[in-house]
């Protein structure tokens, strides 16, 4: 299973009046996450957007531990959760600055046309993808 790690600076801009990172910020890193770790698999999503496809998110969990403040450097890590040729879902952990865990996360995706929200077998669409997606998935017990 490939664990992949990003880095985020916080800006003093996605804080609170508490001076904690706002909650919806969160779910901007894990998308930062996300196309890190489709990076690291050699893969770019904006690629698939040139064919016509696009992967909305279908289902999105987040569990906050410990808050992140400004100027912290956060460390978002990413993996395959689930997949099975259609739909994916991404596991999230990101840490403090200090490497306390500051939440727990999931988003689930399913590939589809751009032009009809048609769902697509990323199985046959991008056979390469595919095979990166079942050799780096999170095995089962």
């Amino acid at each position: 299973m490939l664990v992949s790690e990003k880095k985020i600076d916080v800006r003093y801009g996605e804080t609170d009046q508490m001076g904690v990172v706002y909650h919806a910020n969160y779910v901007i890193w894990m998308e930062l996450g996300r196309t890190e770790l489709i990076s690291d698999l050699g893969f770019k999503y904006a690629d698939m957007e040139k064919e016509g496809i696009l992967s909305p998110v279908t289902d999105i969990q987040a569990s906050y531990k410990k808050p992140v403040r400004y100027p912290e450097t956060a460390t978002v890590k990413t993996w395959i959760e689930k997949y099975d040729g259609i739909r994916v879902t991404y596991g999230y952990e990101i840490y403090t600055e200090s490497g306390e865990l500051a939440l727990t996360g999931s988003s689930s995706h399913v590939c589809v046309k751009a032009d009809s929200f048609r769902p697509v077998s990323i199985r046959r669409q991008f056979p390469d993808w595919h095979e990166a997606y079942e050799t780096h998935k999170k095995q089962e017990m």
